[in-house]
């Protein structure tokens, strides 16, 4: 499960879909709809939320809003548009190791998008996280 901190605007087709997949499974785990992926780092920063549910559907608005942008169609009604959320934040140092994974992942899988990407000298946080000065987030796997 990646919960990418970068905006989904940078995300390739494969890469936009299978984020919206994963954070309706991010909202599930939430919500205690399913017993897989309880323990899985990438939600913790949701957990840690004072309204992770407001939080994740937060997040899931913004994917569900970039896929109507490229004209995708995903299913509005997976989305608790109802949300409070409470402001979020990602460390530069998260930002940086994002972005290296992302470029190497359009590196192999879409070589046009990477080009178009790995000139750009920073990449913008989802909307949802303020940016804060610090090193890769603790909860992420480091490959």
């Amino acid at each position: 499960m990646r919960i990418w901190s970068l905006h989904p605007k940078y995300l390739d087709a494969k890469g936009l879909v299978a984020l919206w997949r994963e954070a309706l499974l991010a909202k599930h785990v939430l919500e205690g709809k399913t017993k897989g992926y309880t323990l899985h780092p990438q939600l913790w920063r949701f957990r840690r939320s004072s309204e992770p549910i407001a939080s994740i559907n937060r997040y899931l608005a913004v994917v569900y809003d970039e896929a109507v942008l490229r004209g995708y169609c995903f299913d509005r009604n997976k989305v608790d548009w109802d949300f409070h959320a409470p402001a979020m934040s990602v460390t530069t140092g998260q930002m940086r190791y994002e972005t290296e994974h992302l470029l190497n992942k359009l590196k192999q899988r879409d070589p046009e998008h990477y080009r178009s990407l790995v000139s750009l000298a920073s990449l913008d946080p989802h909307p949802m996280f303020s940016l804060e000065e610090g090193d890769i987030a603790h909860w992420e796997v480091v490959k």
